[in-house]
């Protein structure tokens, strides 16, 4: 199993962090910074981040609705400020200009953008970008062009961020990604609840379902194409597939008993759930090509809510079988031994989800009438609260593995849920938008 355990940027940006308490220095504007980020507090680092030069002024909303989501993505991360543009010596106003680096330096930028973006016609653009690393008076790697439909700048934008934050901080992106969820509407006890995506920051919400039936637990494939999730449609709660871009659907399972709590293997050729059956809850695995089922838990209690480790030789869920809801490990190798319970501290544990990096398992936690969300190792060593309230559940991760999304009821006759996303230190905690109620967030992997 993967056991990344730092995050680690490498840059040649002059910056300053303060971690675990102590400030770093770059020792020299012209030498690589190595930075190891754990825990402690982090000092957002100082970024330009102009509006993208347009030569048209019909393109000016254009630009502007470009920057907006770039510094939206940048800045939501905890990780990055934006400089204020009047703090500006110098003004960037065509993508090819020279630029005045000790304007930049003067007001501490550690880096600076320089975007462009011009109509060419039939609701068409072009977008041109590149990012400098002012200290070393350099461009940070190489421009980059764009040319799609004037409809796709949210998603061009995603892709920007990206490679900012890649670019930065040396590990994945994940900006121009989805999230399936549940949206849900009307008053508590009686809620209709739609499957629904939507991007990672909440905007262009879809559903792909309508409201004649409960659905719960929508999990993405990993190429992002089809979605599994569990519905009454039948009065008994079962899996269903659904593609999403020709909206087709399909059950997994044949079968009169009850099941639930789906999840994709990392290959997408199998999914694992839970099968009630002759009385007891057990996980199962089923080819989807095929649909052969296997039966991977036996055992007198409740066990669910399976998740894969990303090299699929693992898989954590959570069981009752030592008399309150833990979390477990076991092996898929034939001859392995027996499931391994890997919670220990007070409270019940549920909803276990691995890291995309293999590095961590998020969890949900019960403890004195609270909810939290948490990560553990996948021995169950350096448990780590980040959560606490009235309900927090269904903990999913970010591409990268570095930030987290679940949802957060609030109590009362007027609460509801609402999907949060918070870093896997605990920091950052912020809500999602989503039009209506929303809860059970399953977030993609980044999009090709």
């Amino acid at each position: 199993m993967n056991t990344r355990k730092k995050i680690v940027p490498t840059l040649t940006l002059a910056l300053t962090l303060c971690v675990l308490g102590q400030q770093v220095h770059s020792q020299s504007e012209s030498k690589p910074l190595r930075i190891v980020i754990t825990e402690g507090v982090i000092e957002p680092m100082p970024l330009a981040l102009p509006i993208f030069t347009t030569d048209l002024a019909a393109d000016k909303t254009l630009a502007r609705q470009l920057t907006e989501v770039v510094v939206n993505d940048l800045i939501g991360t905890g990780l990055f400020r934006r400089i204020p543009s009047e703090a500006y010596l110098s003004t960037i106003t065509h993508f090819n200009e020279n630029v005045r680096f000790a304007d930049w330096k003067a007001i501490n930028a550690q880096a600076l953008m320089v975007g462009s973006v011009s109509s060419t016609g039939n609701d068409r653009m072009t977008v041109n970008f590149r990012l400098y690393d002012v200290f070393a008076e350099a461009e940070l790697g190489k421009g980059m062009r764009f040319e799609a439909g004037q409809n796709s700048y949210r998603r061009i934008a995603h892709k920007i961020a990206d490679t900012i934050y890649q670019r930065i901080t040396g590990e994945l992106p994940y900006f121009d990604s989805r999230v399936a969820f549940i949206s849900e509407s009307g008053a508590k006890g009686r809620r209709q609840k739609q499957l629904a995506i939507m991007d990672y920051d909440g905007a262009n919400v879809r559903l792909l379902t309508d409201q004649s039936t409960i659905v719960l637990a929508p999990r993405f494939s990993p190429d992002g194409n089809r979605i599994i999730y569990t519905s009454y449609e039948t009065g008994v709660p079962n899996v269903y597939l659904i593609d999403i871009n020709s909206g087709t659907r399909q059950s997994i399972l044949q079968s009169a008993n009850m099941a639930f709590a789906p999840r994709y293997s990392p290959d997408g050729s199998k999914v694992v759930l839970s099968l009630a059956e002759g009385g007891n809850t057990d996980i199962y695995q089923v080819e989807i090509g095929s649909r052969q089922i296997a039966r991977l838990t036996s055992s007198a209690a409740i066990d669910t809510a399976p998740s894969f480790s990303p090299d699929g030789k693992w898989l954590v869920f959570e069981s009752d079988r030592s008399g309150t809801q833990q979390i477990y490990v076991m092996s898929l190798q034939r001859g392995s031994p027996k499931p391994r319970r890997i919670s220990f501290g007070e409270g019940r544990y549920g909803t276990p989800v691995w890291s995309p990096t293999g590095d961590f398992i998020a969890f949900t936690k019960q403890y004195r009438g609270k909810f939290h969300i948490g990560v553990m190792r996948a021995d169950g060593s350096e448990e780590r609260i980040l959560t606490s309230s009235f309900l927090d559940e269904g903990p999913t991760w970010s591409p990268n593995g570095r930030t987290l999304m679940f949802f957060r009821e609030t109590p009362g006759a007027e609460g509801g849920p609402s999907i949060y996303s918070v870093d896997v230190y605990g920091r950052n905690l912020k809500r999602v938008p989503t039009p209506q109620f929303g809860s059970d967030p399953s977030w993609s992997a980044q999009r090709n």
